[in-house]
């Protein structure tokens, strides 16, 4: 059953790994609402577009919005409350939505403030299941995330040495989304010779995927912000 909006995941970035339910909700939108950046040369980038366009969706359907990438979430918000009204306003015609989310629409993802923004207007959505970034990770570096009984412990970029070693010894496996906002804190404990460090960088995009777990690349690296690190202990 097609809601009036669909929150569609596309997965980290390879077209190819779209759900096959994900695929068939944005054939039958009438409308897919997808966001971009606008960077500081003016150049507009959108990865959400460019898969859409890989899997051969009709561009007169996408309508692209711009989201600043800005630590500051305050104009982000704004960017959110404003297509959420454009998007209830095309419910209103009935017609039928989606909205896209890289990864997975229900793990950190943004979108979260447009679901909001319309289930107070009563607009009900419904999410699609997606990858998220880490797992096509693990998967990229043939990693076994958590075995068995391990715990897995995904921290959002803010941490500290102590918690980091902590855990680590504690046997548990750690994801690290969005390390741009602790690199200081990584590239100390990189010297730790019992702990593994994977980082990732645009893992599915061609032409831009990087993995490597060698200490000194990593240091040697700027993080993006389409960056990630699988932290565990060496066995």
């Amino acid at each position: 059953m097609f809601e009036p909006v669909m929150l569609v995941s596309l997965g980290p970035g390879d077209p190819e790994l779209i759900t096959l339910k994900g695929l068939k909700a944005l054939q039958q939108a009438d409308a897919i609402f997808c966001p971009s950046t606008i960077h500081p040369n003016g150049s507009i980038s959108s990865r959400a577009k460019d898969i859409l366009l890989e899997l051969n969706i009709d561009e007169d359907k996408i309508i692209s919005f711009h989201v600043p990438m800005n630590k500051d979430r305050t104009n982000a918000v704004k960017a959110y409350n404003d297509v959420s009204e454009r998007i209830a306003e095309q419910c209103r015609k009935g017609r039928k939505i989606a909205v896209t989310a890289e990864g997975d629409a229900g793990f950190y993802s943004s979108i979260h403030y447009i679901s909001d923004n319309l289930h107070s207007q009563n607009i009900p959505t419904r999410k699609i299941a997606g990858i998220p970034a880490f797992i096509a990770s693990g998967t990229l570096a043939n990693l076994h995330i958590a075995r068995q009984e391990e715990e897995l412990i995904v921290i959002p970029g803010i941490t500290t040495c102590e918690k980091l070693k902590k855990n680590v010894e504690e046997g548990k496996s750690i994801v690290i989304m969005k390390p741009s906002q602790c690199e200081d804190i990584i590239k100390k404990i990189l010297c730790e010779e019992d702990i593994s460090f994977h980082y990732f960088e645009n893992v599915g995009v061609p032409q831009k995927e990087f993995y490597t777990k060698n200490k000194e690349e990593i240091r040697n690296c700027t993080f993006p912000y389409f960056s990630l690190l699988i932290i565990q202990k060496n066995n």
